[in-house]
């Protein structure tokens, strides 16, 4: 009998898995999949996460970015160094989340990977949970098995809006002078973007549709015209696919025992599709719930809900409001906004932790508004 089962062995379920470990509770950690797992990623980190662990990411850190391109359409580019106090992680997700296993271990958690959950069940101890590999018990449950997971559905909880996503890995040597130059097309795409990321071995070439729907074949038409046309060679390349849960609105993330993390949560930044620091931060935040409710306290996963409404939620209320200017009037927003000589610096700030959407949302609503031209989309 475990004091906690987590389920899924990505950034949220690990993190959580460490912390729960850290504090001497008894942890398991069920991954359906063989650990180290590949996943389709464009692994973009916000350094912001090392004030959530005492421990040190450079051994998982495959690239650093300190200059961003925006273009529309390819084209009218907007360069900038970015002036942050760190630059940004680009990482691969198999080490990186396998990184955060290992130090879990390390601090006491077990894992059982290979392990995919077929049923729960609730009793007066707390739950059953019944894999693939065996049956398994605990007194409380945490579920961060991601965007195609099925434990929100067996737990009664509000499904996620779901969008679409998709990676293009290409395998290439990185020329020198764009080895630290993260790219954001924001005109390709309806609804969405594609960015670009190098890492030590070539590219990891993203787009996601974050409001409204997308056609699967559309988006892989829109990466491999983008790989084209930025002269990659697609012979060494590979694409995958992916669900997202971008968050749309506050929704209950607990139940008897039992709360949900991670994309699981629906977290994703509805603007840009920030997804791993959010992910950690519900890690964090579960753990430290399921902590205090072993401890006694009654209310733990109620607030554990309410701090993400708070602390998270909140300020995507901000992220979505811009979404919808921008999405709805892109090549405006491109003009007005993306192209302010200022405007890197914020968005770099806001995805390292460093500046809220409160801190720049009037400002930039009001801006896009007093461009807005009636009939003008894109």
């Amino acid at each position: 009998m475990f004091d906690c089962i987590v389920v899924g062995a990505g950034p949220a379920g690990a993190t959580a898995a460490y912390h729960l470990a850290k504090r001497g509770r008894s942890v398991l950690v069920l991954e359906k999949a063989s650990l180290p797992r590949y996943k389709p990623c464009g692994g973009g980190v916000s350094p912001a996460i090392a004030q959530w662990f005492d421990f040190d990411f450079t051994p998982v850190i495959d690239n650093t970015i300190n200059k961003v391109q925006y273009t529309w359409k390819m084209d009218d580019p907007v360069d900038a160094e970015l002036q942050m106090k760190e630059p940004m992680w680009m990482v691969k997700r198999d080490r990186f989340d396998n990184y955060l296993i290992e130090k879990a271990k390390e601090k006491g958690a077990q894992i059982q990977d290979n392990a995919e959950v077929s049923a729960i069940a609730s009793n007066n101890n707390g739950w059953r949970v019944t894999t693939s590999n065996g049956t398994y018990e605990a007194t409380y449950l945490i579920a961060a098995d991601g965007s195609k997971g099925s434990m929100t559905k067996w737990l009664g909880l509000k499904p996620p809006q779901e969008s679409l996503g998709a990676t293009l890995e290409v395998k290439t040597a990185v020329p020198a002078d764009q080895q630290h130059t993260a790219c954001f097309e924001l005109g390709m795409l309806k609804n969405g973007f594609i960015w670009k990321f190098p890492k030590a071995d070539g590219y990891s070439i993203s787009a996601s549709c974050l409001r409204g729907k997308v056609k699967a074949e559309e988006l892989k038409k829109q990466l491999t015209e983008y790989a084209l046309a930025s002269k990659l060679n697609l012979a060494n390349s590979s694409y995958g696919e992916y669900p997202l849960n971008v968050w749309t609105d506050n929704r209950t993330l607990h139940v008897n025992r039992a709360v949900i993390a991670g994309e699981a949560a629906a977290i994703l930044d509805p603007l840009h599709g920030e997804g791993i620091r959010p992910s950690i931060f519900t890690g964090v935040k579960a753990a430290e719930a399921i902590d205090r409710a072993i401890a006694g306290d009654g209310q733990a996963l109620a607030n554990y809900t309410q701090a993400i409404a708070s602390e998270w939620g909140s300020d995507m209320v901000l992220a979505n409001r811009l979404a919808g200017l921008f999405y709805q009037f892109p090549k405006i927003a491109y003009k007005v906004g993306v192209k302010r000589p200022a405007a890197a610096q914020v968005m770099a700030k806001i995805l390292c932790g460093e500046l809220r959407y409160g801190d720049i949302i009037e400002r930039a609503v009001q801006r896009l508004k007093q461009s807005l031209i009636p009939g003008m989309g894109r």
